[in-house]
Parts: C-alpha cells; structure tokens; sequence
C-alpha cells in the first residue's frame, strides 16, 4: 500500500482562472496546487485559495474538498445555498453547476476524480 501526503503547497502555482469558473460579480481570484496526479491520470488533489468575489462554476468532474479557511456561500442551479466555513468537508458531483460566493478569502484541500 502506498501513501502520498499532501505537501504545503509546494509546486508551481496555477494564477489563471479554472476551466469551468466563470467571475460572475466582483473581481475574485484563484490560485491552484496541483500536488498530486493518479498514475493513470484519473484523479488530482492539491489546494486552492480564492479572493472574496462570485464564480459561476460548471463541474466536469467528482470533487471532495475539505476547508481550511475561508467562508462560502454555494447555490447549486435549482437549488438552495449552502455555507460552508472552516474544518467543512463536502463533495461535489460532476454534473454540478452554480454560484460560488466566497464571502471571506478560502483555502481548501481537493481531491478531483476526472472523468
């Protein structure tokens, strides 16, 4: 059995906005640390930070996240907002489509299962 930790973040930083993530009200921002890849390129973890702002986002893969910092308010398309503030953990399926209001600057974990 093999076991990969997740550095701090520690590889090139990605300062460009997601495939997907669209700025929808204010002027956010992202930074993304991709620290792992499956052998088989079927899965990516690493961390993400993102400025206070709105991001429309349109999910092409599964996704778990776990918060370390930040507050957030996620409305799924025909659906109810959800918040979400430190030490959450969620997932996210790969159909999802919506609005991420980041009320207070965020820094997450992510685990992405790419299709």
């Amino acid at each position: 059995m093999t076991i990969t930790k997740i550095p701090a973040p520690s590889v090139d930083v990605i300062t460009d906005d997601l495939a997907g993530w669209t700025k929808a009200e204010g002027n956010p921002t992202m930074k993304t640390w991709i620290e792992y890849t499956a052998p088989d390129g079927s899965m990516i973890a690493g961390w993400w930070e993102a400025t206070p702002g709105t991001y429309y986002a349109e999910y092409s893969g599964w996704e778990f996240v776990h918060l370390i910092e930040g507050k957030a308010i996620i409305t799924p398309d025909g659906g109810e907002p959800v918040e979400v503030g430190p030490g959450d953990a969620f997932i996210f399926e790969a159909d999802f489509k919506g609005f991420w209001k980041i009320v207070e600057p965020i820094k997450k974990h992510f685990t992405i299962k790419l299709k």
